[in-house]
């Protein structure tokens, strides 16, 4: 005999197939109305409070399936579309307001709601507030604003109108186009290249450089600073001339630029007029390296020393600290509000305080020389004559990250939220990926995003925003990297280059930098 085990029997909690009612063929009987309306007689006269208690104690009576009506029946009178109320009582602008935060998707998404939604959208312009938030809020796009003439929409030229609504809408996927495009061609190594050359009698290299949207300002080996511009790539009349060695190092901003040379001096030129204005004696070998702003300059120089410079007018700089504690010649600075930061041959970064100039901590790891850096917020980022790049914590003074890859001294370096770019005596400029270097995790052969194989010489300085890199060499010429531009129909005026990795070193005898370039020896 088999025993069969037995089960309770399954208990149903909600059936919506099962309605239970005191009606009889669809006819409700005349004992139930007359209880309901005297019900609702009752609960018309009770205050809301006495209703609420009522109600809660027919709910608690109820079974569930009964609760399960219940709730169906309450959602829709739970729902409130606020954004088309809001018009009905004239208050058009608080509805264009509440939707005016949302990102692209979620406005997609609204105007699909209904009519009334789309109004709001539509006649708010919201699609164009969208637009000018992201201008004013990321650089990116407000680069691209620049660049593509959008500006022009928000404030439209004397004598012409903004656009509609419908062509707000049409740009937005356009500029997201734009930017993938970009991100893309950083990726994939796709650029247009425009190529200055630099080359006179006497110039063998490029030093230093920087650049705006419509000029580079450069210094050269033949002891001038030379102005190109942007649109025709060629050299302004005024050439910069006072210096009696190469220019090793300069800076601008809208009033002065600021330059760095063998001659052991820091001459200040007016940069509308090119006029000299001022030159500071103070270091006794060549100036490398120097970095100015709010009102403060700090300078350094093969003579192992920093000095740290008031910015009192273009004309009165006076030197407010020395710092000395370096083995060998100072090759780079950098500095903000908390700390000033600088890198030797002796191949250590030491950090010291903005304000008191005091000695802070060093930062030692690299094999060989330091030739440069870049400090931002939290972050160092050096390359090295060990042909390597390393990342910082300045706070900790700890080593995040090693960056291996290219085959000779590491000369120039720079950084942005997204990538690294370094330049290199081996001729190469390598993108990497900043993200992918600060996650410990990430394998080391994913971190290089391309190496740009164009100069035929060493790269002795580099700069480089969202879509762009300009780079000067000792083959005498500044390339621009344009990573915006590039499209396949120009393809064939393009340049192309292979995301490879190249290990391998080019060992020095001593622990210094190797030989530097002319003019810093």
């Amino acid at each position: 005999m088999v025993l069969v085990e037995q089960y309770p029997p399954m208990t149903i909690l909600y059936d919506p197939t099962i309605r239970k009612d005191s009606t009889t063929n669809g006819v409700t009987s005349p004992q139930f109305a007359t209880e309901q309306e005297l019900c609702l007689m009752y609960f018309d006269k009770w205050s809301e409070q006495h209703q609420i208690d009522f109600v809660e104690h027919l709910l608690a009576r109820m079974c569930h399936y009964q609760h399960g009506h219940i709730d169906t029946y309450l959602k829709p009178m739970l729902q409130r579309d606020f954004i088309s109320l809001l018009p009905k009582k004239g208050l058009d602008h608080v509805a264009e307001n509440i939707l005016s935060y949302l990102d692209a998707e979620s406005l997609y998404a609204a105007e699909l709601v209904c009519k009334e939604w789309y109004r709001v959208i539509s006649e708010g312009m919201l699609w164009k507030k969208l637009i000018e938030r992201k201008v004013r809020t990321d650089s990116l796009w407000r680069g691209l604003a620049e660049r593509r003439g959008i500006q022009y929409l928000f404030k439209p030229k004397p004598g012409e109108h903004h656009p509609d609504h419908f062509s707000y809408r049409a740009l937005f996927p356009k500029i997201i186009q734009d930017i993938e495009s970009i991100e893309s061609n950083w990726r994939t190594g796709h650029f247009l290249l425009q190529r200055i050359n630099c080359r006179s009698e006497n110039s063998k290299g490029v030093y230093c450089l920087q650049y705006d949207d419509n000029k580079i300002v450069s210094g050269l080996r033949d002891n001038t600073i030379k102005i190109w511009d942007r649109n025709t790539l060629e050299c302004v009349k005024v050439v910069l001339t006072g210096h009696t060695g190469s220019v090793l190092c300069l800076q601008y901003d809208d009033k002065v630029i600021v330059s760095g040379s063998s001659d052991s001096t820091v001459r200040v030129w007016n940069v509308a007029t090119g006029e000299m204005v001022n030159t500071l004696i103070h270091h006794c070998e060549a100036v490398l390296h120097l970095r100015f702003s709010n009102n403060m300059m700090v300078t350094c120089s093969k003579d192992r020393s920093i000095a740290v410079w008031d910015m009192v007018s273009t004309s009165e700089m006076t030197l407010r600290r020395v710092l000395v504690g370096h083995r060998a010649a100072v090759n780079v600075v950098d500095f903000d509000d908390k700390y000033i930061v600088s890198a030797s041959g002796d191949r250590t970064i030491k950090v010291w305080n903005t304000s008191s100039c005091e000695f802070v901590r060093t930062l030692n790891g690299h094999k060989r020389g330091i030739a440069c850096l870049q400090y931002r917020d939290r972050l160092v980022v050096s390359g090295s004559s060990d042909n390597t790049i390393r990342l910082w914590d300045i706070e900790y003074g700890a080593c995040l990250r090693v960056l291996e890859g290219h085959e000779e001294l590491v000369r120039c370096i720079r950084f942005d939220s997204k990538r690294i770019v370094s330049g290199a005596y081996d001729g190469k400029i390598k993108v990497w990926n900043l993200v992918a270097a600060l996650d410990p995790r990430a394998p080391a052969s994913t971190l290089c995003l391309r190496t740009l194989m164009e100069h035929s010489g060493r790269v002795f300085r580099l700069q480089f925003d969202e879509f762009q890199i300009v780079s000067s060499s000792h083959d005498d010429t500044i390339l621009i990297w344009d990573f915006l531009n590039y499209n396949d129909t120009n393809n064939s005026a393009a340049g192309t280059s292979n995301n490879v990795l190249h290990g391998g070193s080019n060992a020095h005898t001593n622990d210094t930098l190797p030989p530097l370039p002319p003019g810093f020896e």
